[in-house]
């Protein structure tokens, strides 16, 4: 493969993913959305996202845009450009679709999507998540997924800088 081929590669716009996302919903077939910066990507990723998609009949992944992950992360972020993470989800079987945003919440997102289950970590049990009215306002569901036990991007973070 030619590196043009591969840097020709494209996460799907929003107006493609709502295409998929009506082509489901006419099959009545469910969607599943979830969203994050998945920067260094690791198992405990995978872990979640296939919990994720077990909800469901297809997975969408919102991906946080450079910019986005810079304001929400802090300097120094994302590690791994915002076309490359979305690239790396999309191979994954698991994944069905996968946008990048640059908005601070998926809200927007979700609101052309309109998911019937709106996938998050389990650490939102403790803490509020931002998208929850927007999901409340058409209709979906939000199910929360326990993480992988040892697996989280910090640690992982951590452990880089520490050796």
């Amino acid at each position: 493969m030619t590196a043009a081929m591969q840097n020709a590669w494209q996460p799907h716009t929003l107006d493609e993913a709502r295409c998929l996302r009506d082509g489901l919903r006419q099959a009545g077939k469910k969607a599943v959305f979830t969203n994050g910066h998945f920067d260094l990507l690791h198992v405990g990723h995978l872990d979640y996202l296939q919990k994720a998609r077990a909800l469901g009949d297809a997975l969408f992944v919102g991906v946080n845009g450079d910019r986005s992950t810079r304001r929400l992360k802090g300097a120094g972020r994302p590690f791994v450009p915002a076309l490359e993470r979305a690239r790396l989800l999309a191979g994954l079987r698991c994944v069905d679709a996968v946008v990048v945003f640059e908005d601070d919440t998926a809200d927007e997102l979700l609101r052309a999507l309109q998911p019937d289950i709106y996938a998050k970590g389990g650490d939102y049990a403790h803490k509020p998540l931002p998208e929850r009215a927007t999901v409340a306002a058409y209709g979906g569901r939000v199910e929360l997924i326990d993480f992988l036990p040892g697996h989280s991007s910090s640690a992982l973070i951590a452990k880089i800088r520490n050796s």
